[in-house]
């Protein structure tokens, strides 16, 4: 077991957001998943919070209203072996959100990530 997982906190969409991640990542699957009941506070059925793992990293996210978001103060950073690596997941990740300079992005979710490769192979490449 993971001694320390890195906790993202959503709005409402964290089980999209769960989907999104583990069809782009490789060695990636959904751990556990806990819903709403009668009581809420989310509807009914709605994911309340998840467990879930990319590259076998564990993540937890949790539904937890409009009260935070993510902020380049912290990070995710993804390793690449090699440019090819690093230039699918730099389109996959930045479908609807924002890219920055020297590998920064926001994805459509909000959650900043970081692949410093993508910076030093556009700096060697021009």
């Amino acid at each position: 077991m993971q001694k320390i997982n890195t906790f993202l906190w959503f709005n409402d969409n964290a089980e999209e957001a769960i989907q999104f991640y583990t069809s782009i990542f490789k060695n990636s699957k959904i751990v556990n998943v806990q819903r709403y009941g009668e009581k809420g506070p989310g509807p009914k059925g709605a994911l309340a919070s998840a467990t879930f793992q990319l590259e076998g990293q564990t993540f937890m996210a949790l539904n937890g209203g409009p009260h935070f978001s993510f902020t380049p103060a912290i990070s995710l950073f993804v390793n690449c072996i090699d440019q090819q690596e690093v230039d699918q997941l730099w389109e996959r990740l930045s479908e609807g959100g924002s890219t920055e300079r020297c590998g920064w992005l926001k994805d459509k979710f909000g959650s900043i990530l970081a692949d410093y490769p993508y910076c030093t192979g556009r700096i060697s490449a021009g």
